[in-house]
C-alpha cells in the first residue's frame, strides 16, 4: 500500500465515523443499518479491518451518502473562476459534484416588474441570498422584501421577478438545472 493509499484509507474511515456521529448513529444503529457486525463496523472505523468495497457500498447507503462521496479525494481545481455575462451584468459559476447547480452573482439596479404578465415562470426551484441592498421577490401578486443577509427559495412555476428596492443591491442565486434552463431560454429571447 502507498503512503497516498494510506492516507485515502484513513479519511475514508474518518468520514464515516463522522457521517455515522453526525447523523446519530450509534454504533450498532449503523451496524444493523449497514447489515454487519458492530464489531465489525468497529475496526473499520479504528483501521483494524481492512476496508472492502462490498461494505463500502453497504456503508454509503447506510449514511445516505454515495461511494463517490465517501472515497473523494481533494482536487486540485478547488478555487474556480466565474464565466462574466456582460450583458445581464452576471457572474456564473459551476457548482463541481452537483451536475445542473449554478450560482450566479447579480447587482441589480431597477425594481421588479409588478405586472404578472412580464414576469418569468418555468420549471424548477431557485434560492438566493441578499449581499448588500434590499431586493424586491414578486411571486404572482404576492411581492416580498428579502433584506440583506436574507435568503428566499421558491418553486419557478410561479410567475417571478427579482429588482432593487431603494438603490442597487447584489445578490447570489443559485438555480437547480430546471431553473437555470429557464433563465437561460428567457436570456435568449429577450
Amino acid at each position: 500500500m502507498t503512503q497516498e493509499d494510506g492516507e485515502l484509507d484513513g479519511l475514508v474511515r474518518k468520514r464515516i465515523r463522522a457521517l455515522r456521529v453526525a447523523q446519530g448513529y450509534s454504533l450498532e444503529e449503523l451496524a444493523s443499518r449497514a447489515h454487519l457486525s458492530q464489531s465489525t463496523l468497529s475496526r473499520i472505523e479504528n483501521g483494524q479491518r481492512r476496508l472492502a468495497l462490498d461494505q463500502l457500498v453497504t456503508l454509503a447507503r447506510a449514511l445516505d451518502t454515495t461511494l463517490d462521496q465517501l472515497v473523494e479525494t481533494a482536487a486540485d481545481d478547488v478555487v474556480s473562476s466565474p464565466t462574466i455575462d456582460a450583458a445581464y451584468g452576471l457572474m456564473r459559476w459551476a457548482i463541481k459534484g452537483e451536475p445542473g447547480l449554478s450560482v450566479v452573482r447579480q447587482r441589480m439596479t431597477e425594481p421588479p416588474p409588478d405586472n404578472p404578465a412580464r414576469m418569468r415562470a418555468h420549471p424548477g426551484r431557485e434560492w438566493l441570498v441578499v449581499l448588500s441592498g434590499t431586493a424586491i421577490l414578486m411571486l404572482g401578486h404576492r411581492r416580498f422584501r428579502v433584506e440583506t443577509n436574507q435568503a428566499a427559495e421558491f418553486p419557478t412555476m410561479l410567475p417571478h421577478a427579482i429588482g432593487a428596492e431603494g438603490g442597487p443591491c447584489e445578490i447570489i442565486g443559485i438555480f437547480d438545472r430546471d431553473a437555470r434552463r429557464g433563465h437561460q431560454r428567457d436570456d435568449e429571447n429577450a
